[in-house]
C-alpha cells in the first residue's frame, strides 16, 4: 500500500517553508512503501512521478519527457544462457566447474592454452617480473593463476599489479586471445568462484575471461607434469617466473549479460521575471534514490543485513528542502530576475550518474547556469552545535565573503570548504566550470543503514538550513553581474598509487601505542581524507564497515580497496566517533 500523498505543494495559502511540510515530504519518499528507492525499482518511478507532480501543481514548466529526463543505467550483470568451457575429455558446468568474470567480453575462443604464471609483466626499483617473456601467447588462450605470492601481505610489492582486469590488459598487450583464472590453494583454499558482482564500469575487457576451478584445471594439466597447486607453490618460493604451452585445445565461451535499467531525472524551470536576465539559471538540486534493500555491493554499512533503507536523510531530505524552496520562490517568482533551474537527480548512490547525465545532455544551455545549490543530507542538523557545512564556497570570485554575509544572520555555524569536488551531485557541475554550493549537515550513525528513517530527521533545523539556502538563492537571481567562475581545487577524485590501489592520503602514526586505532599524523591536502573532513590526530577506528585496530590492520584494510570506492571511515575525535566519507 503506498502513503497518503501530502498536498503541501497545492497549499498556496502556506508559501513558507515549514517543519511540518519538509516532515510531510521525507515521511513519503522515505517510507517503507518505497522500498529504498533504489535506482530503476518501482519505488524509485513513484519517487520521481512525487516530486514531478509537486514542482508542476506549483506552475513550473516541465522540461524533458513531461519533468522526466529518462537514461539507462546497467544495475547488475549475471551470467547468460551461452556460457561454455570444454576441452578433450571434460566439459565444465557453469557455476560449479567455471564461470565467467563480470567484466569478460561475450565472446567464443577455440584455441590451445598457455600457462603464464601470476601475468606480470614489470620491473620497478626493488622487483622485476616478467611471465610472458620467451612465450606467444598471440590468439590464445592464457591460464593465469589469481592473486600473487604475498596473499596475505597488505604490503606487497605486487600489490599494484594483482587487480584482476590489469591482469587482462597486460595479456591482451601481449596478444591473449581470452584468459582463464584459477585459484591456487595457497591464494584460497576453498577454491570457491567469484561473485559476478557489477564493477561499475560499462566497459567489457575485449576478450573472453572465466574463471575454473581446480579440478578442471589439473584436468587440464594433466600429461604436462604439473599441477596448480605445485606450480603455486613454485612461483611463490621460487619468485620467478613459470611460464609454458599446455598441449591441450579449449573451446569456451562468455555470455555475460548487463542488466539495464530506465530511471529518470526531474527537471522544470521556473521562469524569471526579468526579461534578458530570465535566459540565465540558478540551478537547485538533490538526488532522490537510494540503496534499495542494501546488500553486498550496495554501498550499505550493514552490507550482510537485507532490509529497507529508507534514505530519510540520504537523500530524502534534500528533496524536501528543494521542494519546499521552490514552492516559496513560485509564490516570489514576480520578484526573481533570473530562472530557477528545479532538478532531481536518480542514480547518485551509483556514481553521480543522474549528474553526469545532465550535464553531458543538459537540457539547458549550460553556459547559462550560474550556480548549482546542492543539497544532500541536510537533515540532521545537531541542535546543539547547529554545525553546518557549505562546499563550494571556492568556486566563484567573491562567493565565500556572500555566504558568510547571509551565514551571520542565522543562527547556524557554518564551516566553508573551499573545495568543488565532493562526494555529491554538485561534482558534475563544477567539473563543467560552474560555481557550486554544496549544503550538508554531516554524516552520522545511521548513514546507509536501515536506521536513517523519518523519526532522526531535525526538520527544524532543515528548515533553518533551506531558509539560508532561500536567501541565498534570491540575492543570486537579482545581482546583475554574476560572480565569476574559478577552480577550486581537483575536479576529479585523488587516485591511490604505489604499493596500493588507491590511498586516503595520510601519514599515519606508525609507532602509537596506547590507542586502538590508527592515528594520523598528517592529512595531506585534497585527498580522499582531507576532502572527508579528516584532521590530523583523529584516530580510524573502522573502514568500511570492518574494525581497524592498529597498523597492521589498516594496511590490510586499505589493500582490500579499490578506485572509485565511496567508503564511511570512523574515527574518534576528542573522544567523539564521527564518520566520514571518502571517495578513493
Amino acid at each position: 500500500l503506498l502513503p497518503v500523498l501530502p498536498v503541501s505543494a497545492q497549499n498556496a495559502g502556506q508559501p513558507e517553508i515549514t517543519p511540518q511540510e519538509i516532515h510531510d515530504h521525507i515521511a513519503f519518499l522515505a517510507s517503507d512503501s518505497l522500498e529504498g528507492r533504489k535506482t530503476g525499482t518501482q519505488g524509485s518511478r513513484i519517487a520521481a512521478g512525487y516530486i514531478r507532480d509537486q514542482v508542476r501543481a506549483l506552475g513550473l514548466t516541465l522540461l524533458g519527457d513531461n519533468g522526466f529526463q529518462h537514461f539507462n543505467v546497467v544495475t547488475s550483470v549475471k551470467a547468460g544462457p551461452n556460457n561454455r568451457f570444454a576441452f578433450e575429455g571434460f566439459a565444465g558446468k557453469l557455476g560449479e566447474d567455471f564461470t565467467p568474470i563480470s567484466f569478460s567480453a561475450s565472446a567464443t575462443l577455440s584455441e590451445p592454452v598457455l600457462f603464464a604464471g601470476y601475468g606480470f609483466d614489470f620491473s620497478n626499483d626493488s622487483l622485476a617480473w616478467h611471465d610472458y617473456a620467451g612465450i606467444d601467447a598471440n590468439g590464445k588462450w592464457v591460464m593465469l593463476l589469481l592473486g600473487d605470492p604475498e596473499p596475505d601481505n597488505p604490503m606487497s610489492a605486487f600489490a599494484d599489479y594483482i587487480d584482476l582486469r590489469k591482469k587482462v590488459l597486460v595479456a591482451k598487450d601481449h596478444g591473449a586471445g581470452g584468459i582463464l583464472f584459477a585459484a591456487g590453494p595457497n591464494f584460497d583454499k576453498t577454491d570457491a568462484l567469484i561473485d559476478m558482482t557489477y564493477d561499475r564500469s560499462a566497459a567489457d575487457v575485449g576478450i573472453p575471461v572465466l574463471q575454473i576451478k581446480r579440478v578442471a584445471v589439473d584436468s587440464l594439466l594433466r600429461g604436462s607434469g604439473h599441477s596448480i597447486a605445485a606450480l603455486e607453490k613454485q612461483l611463490d618460493s621460487t619468485r620467478a617466473p613459470v611460464s609454458f604451452a599446455i598441449d591441450r585445445d579449449v573451446t569456451a565461451s562468455a555470455d555475460v549479460i548487463k542488466v539495464e535499467v530506465t530511471t529518470q531525472n526531474v527537471v522544470a524551470v521556473l521562469p524569471g521575471s526579468d526579461p534578458v536576465l530570465k535566459d540565465e539559471y540558478i540551478a537547485v538540486g538533490a538526488h532522490y534514490d537510494h540503496l534499495g534493500f542494501g546488500g553486498p555491493g550496495s554501498g550499505s554499512r550493514r552490507p550482510d543485513t537485507l532490509a529497507i533503507h529508507n534514505g530519510a536523510d540520504d537523500n530524502a531530505s534534500g528533496v524536501a528542502a528543494i521542494l519546499e524552496l521552490i514552492e516559496k520562490l513560485a509564490a516570489n517568482r514576480q520578484n526573481l530576475q533570473r530562472s530557477i533551474l528545479f532538478l532531481s537527480f536518480s542514480a547518485e548512490e551509483m556514481g553521480l550518474l543522474g549528474s553526469a547525465y545532465f550535464v553531458e545532455h543538459p537540457l539547458v544551455d549550460l553556459k547559462k547556469i550560474k550556480i548549482m545549490f546542492n543539497l544532500d543530507m541536510v537533515g540532521h542538523l545537531d541542535p546543539k552545535t547547529q554545525a553546518l557545512e557549505i562546499g563550494g564556497t571556492g568556486t566563484a570570485k567573491g562567493l565565500a565573503e556572500l555566504v558568510q554575509k547571509h551565514v551571520q544572520n542565522t543562527g547556524l555555524q557554518a564551516k566553508l570548504s573551499p573545495a568543488g569536488f565532493g562526494p555529491s551531485d554538485h561534482a558534475s557541475f563544477y567539473a563543467k566550470d560552474i560555481p557550486v554550493l554544496f549544503f550538508f549537515t554531516g554524516v552520522h550513525e545511521a548513514y546507509h543503514t536501515p536506521d536513517d528513517d523519518t523519526e532522526i530527521i531535525n526538520s527544524r533545523g532543515e528548515k533553518s538550513v533551506a531558509d539560508l539556502a532561500y536567501d541565498l538563492i534570491v540575492d543570486m537571481a537579482n545581482t546583475p553581474a554574476m560572480l565569476v567562475f574559478q577552480e577550486a581545487g581537483p575536479k576529479t577524485r585523488a587516485r591511490g598509487r604505489r604499493r596500493f590501489k588507491v590511498t586516503l592520503g595520510i601519514m599515519p602514526e606508525y609507532a602509537a601505542s596506547g590507542i586502538k586505532g590508527l592515528r594520523a599524523q598528517m592529512v595531506i591536502p585534497e585527498r580522499p581524507a582531507a576532502l572527508a573532513g579528516m584532521k590530523k590526530g583523529d584516530i580510524i577506528v573502522a573502514m568500511d564497515g570492518k574494525p581497524v585496530e592498529d597498523i597492521y590492520s589498516y594496511m590490510h584494510r586499505l589493500a582490500e580497496l579499490k578506485p572509485g570506492q565511496r567508503i564511511a571511515i570512523e574515527v574518534l575525535r576528542d573522544g567523539k566517533k564521527i564518520i566520514l566519507i571518502a571517495d578513493l
